[in-house]
């Protein structure tokens, strides 16, 4: 049997490798269980994670996110012809705007066309650039100004007027003729009964939730 000092050593380095695998393991075990812990923070029984109570209905039923879902549902129909015509939806809105009458003053063109003055203004620039609109000064009222579609830009409404009655054509097809007129009715319904409402205050399109 080995004696001395040397015997010694070696059974202590021994113990104190053992040691030091212990506290290792007994770490792991630590760290483990603190893990557990952590993914159970705001988790039901079932450790998944619950959704939040609040006193209002869920964002899934919000009215103005349905309407703009739906919303871009059917404009995703039309973007890839008026990108083919050089058109954003907004210049769209305004040409298709100025088609139902014959001048409009540039306040009212913002009103039915839902545009906020700024950008009325940029989008009208462009459009009178490209010679699609024509603006003059109004003959009642030097400081404002009147607004109505050129020759060129009735040629571009005709050009781009058989693609967007076949878009409408499909969707009625898939939809239902029926049932599209009801929904058209129904949203004109909803404007009109709301009109009287107090504003909650100037919003562009697509900011309340």
């Amino acid at each position: 049997m080995v004696q001395g000092k040397p015997y010694r050593a070696l059974l202590q380095r021994k113990i104190d490798r053992a040691t030091d695998v212990g506290r290792i393991d007994h770490g792991a075990k630590k760290i483990m269980a603190r893990k557990k812990s952590l993914k159970g923070t705001g988790s039901g029984p079932s450790g998944k994670t619950t959704a939040r109570r609040l006193p209002m209905r869920e964002f899934s039923r919000s009215l103005p996110m349905s309407l703009l879902r739906a919303r871009e549902a059917v404009m995703r129909q039309f973007r890839p012809s008026l990108r083919n015509h050089g058109l954003t939806e907004q210049q769209w809105r305004i040409l298709r705007a100025l088609t139902a009458v014959d001048a409009i003053e540039v306040t009212e063109l913002a009103r039915v066309a839902f545009l906020l003055g700024p950008s009325l203004s940029r989008i009208l620039r462009d459009l009178e650039a490209r010679h699609l609109i024509e603006r003059k000064v109004a003959k009642a009222d030097l400081r404002r100004a009147v607004v109505s579609i050129s020759a060129k830009g009735l040629k571009l409404i005709e050009a781009v007027a058989p693609s967007s009655e076949a878009i409408y054509a499909a969707m009625t097809k898939r939809y239902g003729a029926r049932k599209l007129a009801e929904l058209q009715d129904m949203l004109h319904a909803l404007e009109h009964s709301l009109a009287d409402l107090p504003d909650g205050g100037e919003e562009d399109a697509g900011d309340a939730e």
